[in-house]
């Protein structure tokens, strides 16, 4: 999830006290904490694991009915280098978990896994640094679904979404499990390899931090200088120009917002994992099974985002190739926040409201 919450995924206790100082306005209650365990997992690279330990977070309980199918889980999943703790924020949480709101908890089960790589499941600051296994995108959606069926005794979703990454691992869910979900919404994503742009400044990050001296081989004892690099590139590609533009009018300000925003982040992440998370992209290429996709999917994106600009067209295009596929644009407003705005709830909230009614069985 490219936003200004990126790469702080060291702050998910935070954001977990945050929750709990809005429990009693949002009316939603605070999610329990666990871990599963996958022994001997066995990633798509030929690597395997002893243990792989996933970190996740629920709210409400898991309804079934009396064919034992599970009827209210909900899958919601993150952005890179990001955790399932930023979703439990004023701005997510607040206008979606609350009682009567599209995602009542009391009727819904959410699950807010950490993804391989992120938040506090397995990763490669852990201790294996960069002999950790080169893990991919299809690696992390075998991870949730063994998560979802065998760890939670799920055997069904209601809805299946996500933001930026969490938007690509969706498209690939629904190609991957196409019986699994009732519905689809993806956010902040295109359907189709990563390319141009958008792998430019993967690449540009990738290149700094393996070229980067100080990284060691990823046996570093401190953090390499290349962090910076990559904070420095993710401010600069998360928001729009008008916003950037407000907060940031004139040189001085510019370079102490910067200067803030990479401290944050140099002092919270660690570069193997923002290395690792970064290379997982490379086997994301759902244009190749689009018409696999059954359940009704609802892909959202902004005009202000610059990882996926509309002007590409792409979204429009293969959408076409969807059976019961939509596609919706909002428009750059003064709520909008670029690519972050997949997180800001109350811009889309009602259009899943719609998509949920439609997909009722």
């Amino acid at each position: 999830m490219l936003n200004t919450a990126m790469m702080r995924s060291t702050l998910a206790a935070a954001f977990l006290l945050a929750a709990l100082q809005i429990v009693g306005a949002s009316d939603y209650p605070a999610p329990a904490e666990s871990d599963y365990t996958i022994r001997d997992f066995r990633f798509t690279s030929g690597e395997t694991l002893p243990e792989l330990h996933l970190h996740y977070r629920t709210l409400g309980k898991a309804d079934k009915d009396a064919q034992g199918k599970t009827t209210n889980a909900v899958l919601v999943m993150h952005g890179t280098t990001g955790s399932g703790a930023q979703f439990i924020r004023p701005e997510f949480a607040g206008e979606l978990f609350g009682d009567g709101q599209p995602l009542d908890a009391t009727k819904f089960f959410i699950v807010l896994p950490d993804g391989i790589g992120h938040g506090k499941s397995s990763k490669p600051s852990d201790g294996l640094r960069a002999k950790f296994p080169r893990y991919g995108y299809r690696d992390m959606i075998d991870a949730q679904y063994r998560l979802l069926t065998d760890g939670l005794g799920l055997n069904h979703a209601r809805l299946v979404m996500g933001t930026s990454m969490g938007g690509m691992h969706t498209w690939l869910w629904g190609e991957m499990h196409p019986d699994f979900m009732d519905a689809l919404m993806p956010l902040a994503s295109l359907p189709r390899q990563v390319s141009g742009r958008n792998r430019a400044w993967r690449r540009i990050i990738i290149d700094a931090i393996r070229n980067d001296p100080g990284w060691s081989g990823g046996e570093y004892k401190m953090q390499p200088p290349s962090l910076r690099t990559a904070a420095e590139m993710l401010w600069f590609m998360s928001s729009n120009p008008p916003l950037r533009q407000k907060e940031a009018p004139t040189l001085a300000k510019t370079d102490e917002v910067l200067d803030k925003f990479v401290a944050d982040i140099v002092k919270a992440d660690d570069a193997n994992d923002v290395l690792y998370a970064l290379e997982a992209s490379r086997d994301y290429d759902p244009g190749l099974d689009l018409e696999k996709i059954r359940a009704p999917l609802l892909a959202i994106n902004s005009t202000d985002d610059l990882i996926n600009p509309p002007e590409l067209g792409i979204l429009e295009r293969e959408i076409k190739r969807v059976p019961h596929g939509r596609a919706l644009l909002l428009p750059l407003s003064e709520k909008t926040r670029g690519h972050g705005s997949h997180t800001i709830a109350a811009l889309w909230k009602d259009e899943l409201v719609r998509l949920l009614t439609e997909s009722e069985k």
